[in-house]
């Protein structure tokens, strides 16, 4: 299996990824396309299925690009990305974990997505909207009726949203709605390309009250997202730490719950912050980490690019009582030489990089001081490249890595691993 949940089979000796082929079947498919490196295709028949083979559950599957893996069961597809992560780390970081963590799962691999954005297109040829994620390889809107994977308050009315849409004045100037839930809440951002006139507005506040959804317009960049009518207080619970973090719907926040507080448990389990311990944690964000770090006894520092992040961390801990914890702002692909916080040593680190990793910040590491280093990775290829850099060039063991399931039924593969100084 590929890195994105394509099987990979070999034709005359070139490599062809194919849509929708497990590990070990037996399979008839089309050409999609032929390069000169490899080639792709799409299976169209099963001739020999893997044991691991299931029904999908969506009707539209194979079309909508916002999963991919629901032909394979979920016990399945978390061991299939558990040994992609392995395969990474040896195969790019020429490195082994002593220990593979067991994967971490969640309650139910559907309806977990909190966060999402959605494509909507006012299509003629259907004489209605499509709201949902774009068709796979396509810039066209998948034509869904309801998605399994969407928390319910959104996956069981794109209907009514579709409907809704196509009642505005604007229905083909608004290409975009972004959802962001917490713990209650569910609001829905508009991109919107023209303003909206009275009319429009009723109908998007009678709405918000039939479906229990609060509306959101962004007119412009980032910073332009507004509230309908009244904003909310969205926040998440952390119970077992005794803390609530609050954020704005734009903000980054993991999309699945559940597996966010587990891989907290996680985390803190590896990194075990005590009293008297000085723990950084870089690509903070509002403080998911780091507050429960700091609730934990340990000196916490958090560092982060964005500013409204990290003014939302400080609020966190202002929120939740905690004084021995002090957030920055910080490019962490730049010069960091002269940044205050470069200043200290740590005990302890945890770091958790975009999709790019966290190459830059490496070799900052052992000069901190940092024994013990918890990384959470949202790309197995750039941590395994990183572990190598850790292992190789800058004194760490890798102690110990597993596999979470944050987003079944897509390629989507987010892991952990711990490191110690050697």
């Amino acid at each position: 299996m590929a890195h994105d949940g394509r099987g990979i089979a070999r034709v005359d000796g070139k490599a062809t990824f194919l849509h929708g082929a497990l590990p070990g079947e037996r399979v008839n498919f089309r050409y999609l396309s032929r390069r000169r490196g490899h080639d792709e295709g799409q299976v169209v028949e099963v001739l020999r299925p893997d044991p691991d083979r299931v029904e999908p559950r969506c009707a539209q599957y194979g079309v909508c690009g916002g999963c991919g893996l629901q032909h394979m069961d979920p016990y399945a597809q978390i061991e299939a990305k558990q040994q992609l992560l392995l395969d990474n780390l040896r195969q790019i970081g020429k490195v082994e974990p002593e220990q593979v963590l067991p994967p971490l799962l969640g309650d139910s691999p559907w309806g977990y997505r909190r966060k999402a954005r959605l494509g909507v297109k006012d299509v003629a040829r259907k004489g209605r909207v499509l709201v949902g994620f774009r068709e796979r390889g396509s810039s066209f809107v998948a034509d869904i009726e309801r998605c399994h994977i969407l928390h319910p308050r959104v996956g069981h009315i794109l209907p009514a949203l579709s409907d809704l849409i196509g009642r505005l004045s604007i229905s083909r100037r608004l290409p975009q709605i972004e959802m962001a839930m917490d713990d209650a809440r569910c609001v829905l951002i508009l991109r919107i390309l023209e303003p909206l006139n009275s009319e429009d507005e009723q109908v998007l506040r009678g709405f918000q009250s039939n479906h229990d959804v609060v509306f959101y317009l962004q007119p412009g960049g980032p910073e332009t997202v507004m509230p309908l009518a009244d904003p909310v207080d969205l926040h998440y619970v952390l119970p077992e730490y005794d803390l609530t973090l609050g954020f704005l719907p734009g903000d980054f926040t993991q999309v699945n719950t559940d597996i966010n507080r587990k891989m907290i448990r996680r985390a803190m389990t590896l990194l075990d912050p005590r009293e008297n311990d000085r723990v950084l944690d870089l690509f903070c964000g509002i403080g998911n980490f780091t507050l429960p770090i700091a609730r934990l006894g340990a000196s916490a520092v958090g560092v982060e690019g964005d500013a409204g992040l990290v003014g939302r961390a400080r609020a966190n801990a202002i929120r939740n009582r905690l004084d021995a914890v002090d957030f920055f702002t910080a490019d962490l692909y730049a010069e960091l030489e002269a940044e205050p916080w470069m200043r200290e040593s740590y005990d302890k680190a945890l770091i958790d990089p975009p999709r790019s990793g966290a190459l830059p910040v490496l070799p900052l590491l052992p000069r901190l001081g940092i024994r013990r280093l918890v990384y959470v990775s949202c790309y197995p290829g750039t941590l395994a490249r990183d572990a190598g850099e850790l292992t190789a060039k800058h004194g760490y063991r890798l102690l110990s890595a597993g596999v979470m399931d944050m987003f079944p039924h897509t390629a989507h593969v987010e892991s952990i691993a711990l490191f110690e100084k050697c």
